[in-house]
């Protein structure tokens, strides 16, 4: 969830003076020595998102069902961060040019990257699948780039957030990570009893690249959500 930002009529001052402790701080941990609070918090949601990814990883090596339920449960663990950057940084009455772009990549890490990988875990492995998957990623990052850059033109209310979102958010992806937890709990994975709905070969020998699970377009359709500049989400 990004955190607010200002108008640029009423920020230019403060963006300019934002960037200039970046450029007169000297020394290997000058960023370091630059972070906020709700810098570090925003840090801790990537850190979940991480620990996600290679958790995937590790199941695909040693099929360890520990390993899964972890990859499952860490995007959750970063949505409650997501949350808490936010409320620190206005509890502390502190914000940064900084911040705001680790708020986004670390979403991308946690809402994107690990979900798409848990999905790859559980078997959606196929070529086509992969493309939906990437594809899913990849409008994620449009979507939180599109947001960056147009914030301040969404309307806002009387506490000068935004009213609504522009396409889904990409924390809604946890309702992804839902579905696959689901899926995971009753078996339904690779090695297992296999993905719901199966497998079907849309062009070629099956076993080629022609083949995809039915399910994977859900992805495909999350991520076309994502990006949608007519689909408006309210803004809890």
């Amino acid at each position: 969830m990004a955190r607010s930002k200002t108008s640029p009529v009423n920020s230019n001052n403060k963006h300019d003076s934002s960037l200039q402790q970046y450029n007169d701080s000297d020394g290997h941990f000058s960023l370091v020595r630059n972070f906020r609070l709700a810098d570090l918090v925003t840090i801790m949601n990537g850190v979940c998102g991480s620990f996600s990814i290679f958790s995937s990883a590790q199941y695909l090596l040693t099929s360890d069902d520990d390993y899964l339920s972890w990859a499952l449960a860490l995007p959750l663990a970063g949505l409650m961060f997501d949350f808490m950057d936010g409320k620190v940084a206005r509890w502390r009455k502190s914000s940064s040019m900084l911040g705001q772009e680790l708020d986004s990549l670390a979403d991308l890490v946690s809402f994107g990257v690990a979900p798409a990988m848990v999905a790859f875990a559980v078997g959606l492995r196929t070529y086509l699948d992969t493309v939906c998957l990437t594809g899913f990623i990849c409008c994620g990052l449009a979507r939180l780039a599109r947001f960056n850059a147009t914030v301040a033109l969404i309307p806002k209310d009387a506490a000068g957030k935004s009213r609504y979102f522009e396409g889904l958010p990409i924390p809604s992806s946890l309702g992804l990570v839902a579905i696959l937890s689901y899926w995971a709990r009753r078996g339904w994975v690779e090695g297992k009893q296999g993905i719901p709905g199966g497998l079907i070969t849309l062009w070629g020998t099956p076993g080629g690249r022609g083949d995809i699970h039915p399910v994977s377009v859900i992805f495909g359709l999350w991520a076309a959500a994502m990006v949608s500049k007519t689909l408006r989400v309210p803004k809890l």
